[in-house]
């Protein structure tokens, strides 16, 4: 898995309830022992047309997911641990909410998408 990205982009904003802690993994390394409550949603403003991945059962965000790409994003918060994952950096930071600032933690901060 990728080290975690902060995504402070006003969709994850409404989604998680504030910023979203995300990892990354690719396609074919993602494997469900179950998966009786993963639903599926389209992210109702997301200008890459992603789609969402939630539990059915308990509501937790799980995934996020763009057409065309190798990798699925997962919520970080919903992994077990130890992950070993540190936070690489924050990305849509133009996008902050204006109810807290940026920590300042000297991680590269992008007003955009993590530059690849």
């Amino acid at each position: 898995m990728r080290d975690v990205l902060i995504c402070h982009c006003g969709e994850c904003q409404r989604w998680h309830g504030s910023v979203c802690a995300a990892t990354r993994v690719r396609l074919e390394q993602l494997s469900f022992a179950d998966e009786h409550g993963l639903r599926w949603v389209d992210s109702p403003q997301s200008q890459s047309h992603a789609r969402r991945g939630f539990c059915g059962e308990c509501g937790s965000s799980l995934f996020w997911q763009a057409p065309g790409l190798a990798t699925v994003s997962i919520a970080a918060g919903t992994l077990d641990r130890p992950t070993g994952l540190r936070v690489l950096g924050h990305i849509h930071t133009a996008a902050a909410g204006d109810y807290y600032e940026l920590p300042d933690d000297g991680l590269p901060r992008h007003p955009g998408g993590w530059p690849e």
